[in-house]
């Protein structure tokens, strides 16, 4: 993610803007975290089919922006950062979701290739791959993939929904704690997520490992992996398509267990 430097005129545009709510700092501001929006643009469009046109991403996510700036409190112990990545994903999420990205059809296509998952691992005794769940679904591997990517983004969290709690009427951002304050329940099942994650990595091979660490952790871009790799940037996207449906799989064994 990238750093926002802060420098004496955000200073001054965020005391303008917190006790006078001077619009002229808030442009500044708008200006100065406008790195984050494209960020996660980016983050979140390599993940879309290609009718999805990345402007209204960004006007989603500018949204999420000047909705952060409104709400966030200084006095809390959050980076301005941190809340506001959160307000322009749930923004970008929301507005696709405001769009109807996932029609009937496809999530009729979604169940199919689920049920096809698990009936393939009992007769296989194992993960089947996506052409074989292709194969089973008389779907291409495309479709497959493209269904199994659309349906686990429009599963994602919104963090201005309302948390389940009926006697209260938080939302999931009112609840947010800084993770640098984690109670010891809290340490312990993070540490067992880590865990989790690493058995479901370890699955992989060596190149789709190497392909999630360099774009989720070194946060490199797709073309930039293709670089690093020598291997052109449409095949390091079908690399990471297929990755992320492996891993999708093993979310939803552990989730129906």
């Amino acid at each position: 993610m990238p750093q926002i430097k802060v420098t004496k005129q955000l200073k001054e545009d965020w005391d303008r803007w917190t006790s006078k709510r001077d619009m002229d700092a808030c442009d500044g501001l708008v200006e100065a975290y406008t790195p984050l929006v494209e960020y996660h643009v980016q983050r979140i469009g390599v993940n879309l089919p290609k009718n999805v046109h990345l402007d209204d991403l960004r006007s989603h996510a500018m949204f999420g922006l000047y909705d952060a700036l409104q709400k966030f409190d200084q006095s809390r112990d959050l980076k301005f950062d941190t809340y506001a990545s959160f307000r322009i994903r749930g923004a970008i999420i929301d507005g696709l979701r405001q769009e109807d990205r996932l029609p009937r059809s496809m999530r009729e296509k979604s169940k199919k290739i689920e049920q096809s998952i698990e009936k393939l691992e009992q007769v296989l005794g194992r993960t089947p791959t996506s052409v074989e769940v292709a194969e089973d679904t008389e779907m291409s591997e495309e479709e497959v993939l493209h269904i199994m990517n659309e349906s686990f983004l429009a599963n994602v969290l919104s963090i201005d929904e309302t948390t389940p709690d009926n006697d209260r009427e938080d939302t999931y951002a009112s609840t947010i704690i800084d993770q640098n304050t984690l109670t010891p329940q809290q340490n312990l099942d993070r540490k067992a997520q880590i865990e989790e994650l690493e058995e479901v990595i370890k699955q992989l091979n060596e190149k789709e490992q190497l392909v999630i660490s360099l774009f989720y952790f070194e946060e490199l871009s797709l073309t930039e992996i293709g670089e690093v790799l020598n291997l052109s940037t449409s095949r390091i996207s079908q690399i990471h398509s297929k990755t992320i449906f492996k891993l999708q799989q093993q979310y939803l064994k552990q989730q129906n267990k």
